[in-house]
C-alpha cells in the first residue's frame, strides 16, 4: 500500500510536470478561442441576393449555395468581413459584410470582388475567387491574397485597393514558368499589429508570405507586388515549412489560416488541418478538419520553433459537422477589435461562424 501511494505522488508530480512543460511550450500561442453560440452561425446562405454577372450577362444568385471562409480587417471602428460565396453553378466571388460589433453583420448587396471580362478571367473562369485574406500595406494599400480556380488548376493570386471598391488584379503570386501552371493556394502574409490594422511586415529586406495546401511553402517580396518562390538553392525545389504529423490531427494535409502574426516571442502561424484516413488522431472522424498553430523565428520566417500539440478549435456544432463538406472548421479571418481576438471560420464550407479569445 505504501509502495502504491508513493508511486502514485510520483506519477502525478511527473504528470503536473508534463503539463506544465505544455504550457510553457505553448506560451506563444493564442488563448482559447470560445464559439460564440448565442449567434453563430453569424452568416448564411441567402437566396435573395442577385447579381448581374459580366461573363454570363446573367443575373446569378450570388451567395445561394454556400457562404464560407472569410478574411476581416478593422476600419473606421468597424469590422468588414470579405467572404467566399457560391452561386448553385458553385462559382465563387467575394462578398462584404459590416459590423459594428464584430458578432451581428449586414451583408452588401452586391460582390465586391469577382471573376469578370479581363485579363484573369482564363485563371478565374469557371471555378471563381475563393478564400481570401486581406491585410495592409505601409502605405495604407489593401493587399488581398485569393484562390483562382479555373475548373482545373488552383492558383494563388493578389489583388490590390485602396477603396474595396476599385480593384487592381495582380495575377498569380507565383508567375515564373515553373510555377504558373502549378497548383497553389492560400497566402497568409507575414503582418505586425499596430493598433487594429494588420500591416505587412518587412524582415531583413522582404516580405513573406506561407502558401500551400497539403505542405507549406513560402514566397518572398521586396515591395509586395513582385514574388519569388522560396527553393533550395541545390535542388531548387520548394522549401518546406510545415507538415502534416502522423498520429496527429493534422497527419492528412495543412493549409495556412489568416495572417501570420510577428510578435516579440517569434511569428504565429495558425493553420488549419485535416485528419487522414488512417494512421491519425481516431478520436476526430477522418477527413475532420481542425486547426492549430506554429511558431517560426523572427529573424529567418522559414526556421520552424515550435508546434502546438492538439487543435484549438475542431467541429463539434451540428452546422460544423453537416454541410457541403462534413466535419469542417476552417479559419481564416482574425481581428483585434474592441481589446480582444476575433475568429472568423467556415463551417462545413457551408456558413460562417465566430469565436472569441479568452482574456
Amino acid at each position: 500500500m505504501k509502495h502504491i501511494y508513493i508511486l502514485a505522488i510520483v506519477v502525478l508530480a511527473s504528470c503536473n510536470f508534463s503539463n506544465q512543460k505544455e504550457k510553457s511550450q505553448e506560451a506563444w500561442a493564442f488563448n482559447e478561442f470560445v464559439k460564440v453560440d448565442s449567434a453563430n452561425p453569424i452568416l448564411l446562405p441567402d437566396t435573395s441576393f442577385r447579381f448581374n454577372c459580366p461573363i454570363s450577362n446573367k443575373q446569378v444568385q450570388w451567395q445561394s449555395k454556400n457562404v464560407l471562409n472569410p478574411t476581416a480587417f478593422v476600419k473606421d471602428g468597424k469590422v468588414y468581413l470579405l467572404y467566399r460565396a457560391q452561386d448553385s453553378a458553385m462559382t465563387s466571388r467575394l462578398g462584404l459584410a459590416i459590423s459594428e460589433d464584430g458578432i451581428h453583420f449586414v451583408k452588401q448587396a452586391a460582390p465586391v470582388f469577382y471573376p469578370a471580362n479581363d485579363g484573369y478571367k482564363q485563371y478565374e473562369w469557371k471555378g471563381g475567387v475563393e478564400d481570401p485574406r486581406i491585410v495592409q500595406t505601409p502605405d495604407s494599400t489593401y493587399l488581398l491574397t485569393y484562390t483562382s480556380y479555373d475548373g482545373k488548376t488552383a492558383r494563388l493570386c493578389f489583388a490590390t485597393t485602396r477603396d474595396l471598391i476599385h480593384w487592381e488584379k495582380r495575377g498569380p503570386v507565383l508567375q515564373s514558368p515553373k510555377y504558373i501552371n502549378a497548383w497553389s493556394k492560400s497566402g497568409a502574409v507575414i503582418v505586425e499589429r499596430v493598433g487594429s490594422q494588420m500591416i505587412a511586415k518587412k524582415i531583413n529586406g522582404k516580405y513573406w508570405m506561407y502558401f500551400g495546401d497539403t505542405n507549406l511553402f513560402m514566397a518572398y517580396s521586396i515591395d509586395l507586388l513582385h514574388w519569388e518562390a522560396l527553393e533550395n538553392a541545390e535542388s531548387k525545389n520548394l522549401v518546406n515549412v510545415l507538415s502534416p504529423r502522423a498520429g496527429y490531427f493534422d497527419s492528412r494535409l495543412v493549409e495556412p489560416g489568416p495572417f501570420a502574426l510577428y510578435t516579440p516571442k517569434g511569428i504565429v502561424l495558425i493553420y488549419n488541418s485535416s485528419n487522414a484516413a488512417n494512421n491519425n488522431d481516431p478520436s476526430l472522424p477522418k477527413y475532420t478538419y481542425s486547426a492549430a498553430q506554429a511558431l517560426y523565428d523572427t529573424a529567418t520566417p522559414y526556421k520552424q520553433i515550435d508546434r502546438t500539440k492538439n487543435y484549438f478549435i475542431h467541429p463539434d456544432k451540428d452546422y460544423e459537422k453537416i454541410g457541403e463538406v462534413n466535419e469542417v472548421c476552417f479559419v481564416e479571418g482574425l481581428v483585434y477589435f474592441k481589446d480582444q481576438w476575433i475568429l472568423y471560420y467556415g463551417t462545413a464550407d457551408s456558413k460562417i461562424a465566430v469565436a472569441i479569445a479568452k482574456p
